[in-house]
C-alpha cells in the first residue's frame, strides 16, 4: 500500500482515498509572467509521477492544476513592456505547455484559470463574510485570523508568536497583522471585476480554495506544491476552506523540496536559476540536454529532499540512461534458440517488480525504484551471456517500458540523443548545430560504417595512432564507438 508523508500530520500515513477508485489532487500551478525553471520542473515531475503510480496501482485520478493568471507580478510585467495582461499570461500558458511537453509531463485533467472563476471566487468569499470570518475595509476584504483558532496548524506556527513576528504594517485597517486579502480594490490601470464591494480583483489565497472546490468538491484526497507554499498560501487555502466549509479540505499535504545550486535554494532573488529551456540549449554540452535526462536527474532524489542542480549531475544521469538503451538495443537482437536464460525470465522480472513498488510504495522513493531497475538490468545482461530466447528479450523489453512509464523513462524506440520523439527532448537545438555553417556536419550512417571500418583495420595493423585519431573524430561529431570482446565494433549516435 502506498504511504505518503502528510505534511498536516507531519508523518508518513497510508493512503486510502475518500472514493475508491476516485483519486481527487489538486496542485497549486504557476503565476503565468514568465518562464518556468528547474524548480518548477521539479515541481510538476513530481506530482505527474505520483499521478501515474496511482493510475498504475489501479486508481482514477481527477487531476487538477490551476493557472495563476491575474497577480502583481502579471500586472507589473504588462506594464513593464505596454500590452494587456492577458498577452502577457498567454504567452507565458503557451511557454508552459512547450516546456512540459519536452519534460514528458502530461496535462492534468482540469487546467482552470483564477480569471475563469471570478464568481466562484466572490461567492466563497461572501459566505467568509456572512459568517463573521472576513471583514470589508475601503472595497478590500480581508480573512480575520483570530477567527479561525487552528490557524498554523499546517507549518506548525502559533498564531501569537506571527503576531510577535511581524514587521510593523503600513496597512493598519486590518484587524491582525497576519490578516491577508481575499479582495482587493481595484487602482486605476488594473484588471478588474464587478463584485459587491466595488471593482477588483481576487487575492491570491482564495483562488485556489474556489477552484479546488469548485471542480474536486469540499473535501478531496490530495493538495500538493512546493515547500515554500506551506506557509502561508497553502495555511491560509485551509483557513479560508475550513472556515467556510466547516469540513475538513485535503486529506494529504504533499510538498516537494526546493532544487539548489551549490546548496542554496535556486531562485530568481539569488539569481541563479536556470529556465528549462536554458538547459535544452545549453551550448556547452557535447551533446544536447534532453526531456528523459533532466527526469532522471530529478528523480535521482526523493522528491522531499533538496537536489543539487549541476552540470556533471546531468551528465551522470546521461550516462546511466545511455546503460540502459544500450541493454535496450542488445535484446533486440534476434536468437530463435530457447537458452538456459528463458528458465530464469520469469523470476528476474517479478522480483525486480516487487522491489520497484515497495519503492514507490514507500513514499515514492525513486532512487530506490531507479535502483530496482539497474538491479534488473544487471541482472538481464547476465542472462543475455547465458543466453535468451526472442520471447525472453520481449518479456525483458516490456517490463523495463511498463515500469519506466511509471517516472516517464524508458519509452523511446531508438536511443539517440537529439532524435525526435513525441517532444520530449530538446531536439531542436540540437538539429541546428548539426547543419549549418557553424556547426559540425552531421555524418551519413554510410559514412560512419566506413570510418568504423577503416579504424577497424587501423587495430589490425596496430596503427593505434590513426585508431585514435578516428575515434577522436567520430566523438567530436556526437558518435559514440563501443569495442566488442571479439574485435569488432558498434557505434550509436
Amino acid at each position: 500500500m502506498l504511504h505518503l508523508f502528510n505534511t498536516l500530520t507531519g508523518k508518513r500515513e497510508p493512503f486510502e482515498p475518500l472514493n475508491p477508485p476516485m483519486v481527487g489532487m489538486y496542485v497549486c500551478g504557476v503565476t503565468v509572467y514568465d518562464y518556468c525553471h528547474v524548480g518548477h520542473a521539479r515541481n510538476a515531475l513530481v506530482f505527474d509521477v505520483l499521478r501515474r503510480y496511482l493510475e498504475y496501482s489501479g486508481y482514477t485520478v481527477r487531476f487538477v492544476k490551476n493557472f495563476t493568471d491575474v497577480d502583481d507580478k502579471i500586472i507589473a510585467r504588462a506594464r513593464e513592456q505596454g500590452v494587456p495582461c492577458e498577452a502577457i499570461t498567454s504567452r507565458f500558458i503557451e511557454a508552459y505547455y512547450e516546456d512540459m511537453d519536452r519534460l514528458g509531463i502530461r496535462r492534468a485533467t482540469e487546467e482552470p484559470k483564477a480569471t475563469e472563476h471570478i464568481e466562484d471566487i466572490i461567492r466563497l468569499t461572501e459566505v467568509l463574510i456572512d459568517k463573521g470570518l472576513a471583514y470589508v475595509v475601503d472595497g478590500d476584504v480581508y480573512f480575520n485570523v483570530a477567527t479561525y483558532p487552528p490557524y498554523g496548524r499546517l507549518s506548525k506556527r502559533r498564531l501569537e508568536d506571527l503576531q510577535a513576528g511581524a514587521r510593523v504594517e503600513v496597512d493598519e485597517r486590518k484587524r491582525h497583522p497576519m490578516d491577508f486579502a481575499l479582495w482587493k480594490h481595484s487602482k486605476p490601470g488594473e484588471p478588474s471585476w464587478l463584485s459587491p464591494w466595488g471593482p477588483g480583483r481576487p487575492g491570491w489565497h482564495i483562488e485556489c480554495s474556489a477552484m479546488s472546490i469548485k471542480h474536486l468538491g469540499e473535501t478531496f484526497d490530495i493538495h500538493g506544491g512546493g515547500m515554500d507554499l506551506i506557509f502561508p498560501h497553502h495555511e491560509n487555502e485551509i483557513a479560508q476552506s475550513c472556515g467556510a466549509t466547516g469540513k475538513e479540505f485535503a486529506r494529504f499535504w504533499v510538498h516537494n523540496g526546493f532544487v539548489q545550486v551549490n546548496q542554496e535554494k535556486m531562485s530568481k532573488s539569488l539569481g541563479n536559476f536556470f529556465t528549462i529551456r536554458e538547459i535544452f540549449a545549453k551550448s556547452e554540452w557535447p551533446e544536447p540536454v534532453t526531456g528523459e535526462v533532466l527526469r532522471y536527474f530529478l528523480l535521482s532524489t526523493q522528491y522531499r529532499g533538496p537536489v543539487d542542480f549541476s552540470d556533471q549531475a546531468l551528465k551522470e544521469a546521461k550516462n546511466a540512461l545511455n546503460g540502459f538503451y544500450d541493454l535496450f538495443e542488445r535484446l533486440k537482437e534476434p536468437n530463435d534458440t530457447a537458452t538456459q536464460g528463458d528458465g530464469d525470465i520469469n523470476g528476474v522480472i517479478e522480483r525486480a517488480r516487487m522491489s520497484f513498488v515497495r519503492a514507490m510504495d514507500d513514499d515514492l522513493n525513486t532512487p530506490m525504484a531507479i535502483a530496482a531497475l539497474q538491479g534488473l538490468r544487471g541482472e538481464i545482461n547476465k542472462l543475455l551471456a547465458s543466453g535468451l530466447s526472442n520471447q525472453g528479450r520481449t518479456q525483458a523489453r516490456q517490463a523495463f517500458r511498463t515500469m519506466g512509464k511509471v517516472l516517464g523513462l524508458f519509452q523511446l524506440e531508438a536511443w539517440q540523443f537529439g532524435a525526435s520523439f513525441s517532444g520530449l527532448p530538446g531536439h531542436h537545438a540540437a538539429h541546428e548545430r548539426e547543419g549549418g555553417a557553424s556547426g559540425p556536419t552531421r555524418l551519413s550512417d554510410d559514412e560512419i560504417e566506413r570510418l568504423v571500418k577503416e579504424r577497424g583495420e587501423a587495430r589490425q595493423r596496430k596503427d593505434f595512432k590513426k585508431a585514435d585519431e578516428i575515434r577522436r573524430k567520430l566523438s567530436s561529431l556526437g558518435i559514440i564507438i563501443e569495442d566488442k570482446p571479439d574485435g569488432t565494433s558498434r557505434w550509436k549516435r
